[in-house]
């Protein structure tokens, strides 16, 4: 079980081009988007349900997350200047700020034991329907990550948090 790679739930796509969830990805939306920190001990997969993919559920409970009260917070912090944006080649991307914690990180902790994150979750924390919190899109932060008394930032890779070529 470990982390292996980023992608976008698929279930989010389906439920989003169907408008069975109206998600509202620009800047301007009134949608939130948070976004959350695991453990290495899950096996992230696109191929989930709406269900399965939502905030504090199956393999995203928060017993797998990493927070701190504070500092990063459970449930995940908010994903800040989302933006849609089309930077050619029949690519559309989506992006946000990176996300930081605050600067009193003392270190990563998972149900009380120190630890690393491996990735990330990104949920629309607005929508209720067809899922409450259903998840958009998870990355693999290429390692473990760990801070002792400082801040953490999730530096978004320049191709956004997820692309779609057309």
């Amino acid at each position: 079980m470990a982390w292996t790679d980023s992608r976008v739930f698929q279930q989010f796509i389906a439920d989003a081009v169907s408008q069975t969830a109206l998600f509202d990805l620009s800047g301007t939306g009134v949608n939130a988007f948070k976004t959350s920190l695991f453990t290495n001990s899950i096996t992230p997969d696109r191929t989930v349900s709406a269900a399965n993919s939502a905030s504090n559920v199956d393999q995203w409970a928060t017993a797998q997350e990493i927070w701190q009260t504070g500092q990063w917070a459970q449930f995940g912090v908010a994903l800040a200047n989302r933006a849609i944006t089309l930077p050619g080649g029949g690519v559309v991307m989506f992006d946000g700020d990176d996300t930081a914690s605050g600067t009193g990180f003392s270190t990563l902790v998972n149900n009380g034991s120190a630890g690393s994150a491996f990735g990330t979750m990104t949920y629309d924390d607005t929508l209720t329907t067809p899922v409450a919190d259903q998840g958009v899109c998870f990355n693999y932060l290429g390692g473990g990550a760990s801070v002792v008394g400082g801040q953490l930032t999730v530096v978004w890779h320049t191709n956004g948090l997820f692309r779609i070529t057309a």
